[in-house]
């Protein structure tokens, strides 16, 4: 196993999207929305990598204190010291459209009606409905 170098009992935390890193602080938990459901990882968690779903990353303690983004599809990657997450979107909670989020869940609503027998077509149906309801969760600070 290789020798650690951060004895702070705290985990590094890196959000980054496809144009920019969006958070790079020290939590001492980190909750994430993984394909399968949440995780949470703390300092020392054994190695991970994981499909990210969409949902709320929550960092706890820390550099950055208590904070929350949304985010959706992507990876992350679980080391004993460093959390990496990397997100297609990535919002905090403030900067979230909530109009445009219920216009892409009647969207997502309606390619679900719109399906057939398809199952491609209710998969894409769900993956836009999982986000927009996601995002509408976030923006109103309520758990997915």
């Amino acid at each position: 196993m290789a020798e650690t170098t951060n004895n702070s009992g705290q985990l590094q935390v890196r959000l980054v999207t496809p144009d920019r890193v969006l958070l790079d602080a020290t939590a001492d938990a980190v909750e994430l929305p993984s394909a399968s459901g949440y995780l949470e990882a703390l300092y020392g968690h054994a190695p991970l990598l994981a499909e990210l779903g969409a949902g709320e990353v929550r960092l706890h303690g820390g550099t950055s204190g208590d904070k929350k983004f949304f985010v959706a599809w992507g990876f992350v990657e679980v080391l004993p010291e460093r959390v990496t997450i990397l997100a297609e979107t990535a919002l905090p909670p403030q900067d979230i459209d909530v109009a445009a989020a219920q216009q892409e869940l009647q969207q997502g609503q309606k390619m679900w009606a719109e399906a057939g027998d398809d199952a491609h077509k209710y998969d894409e149906a769900n993956a836009v409905t999982r986000e927009a309801e996601a995002l509408i969760a976030s923006a109103e600070g309520k758990a997915v």
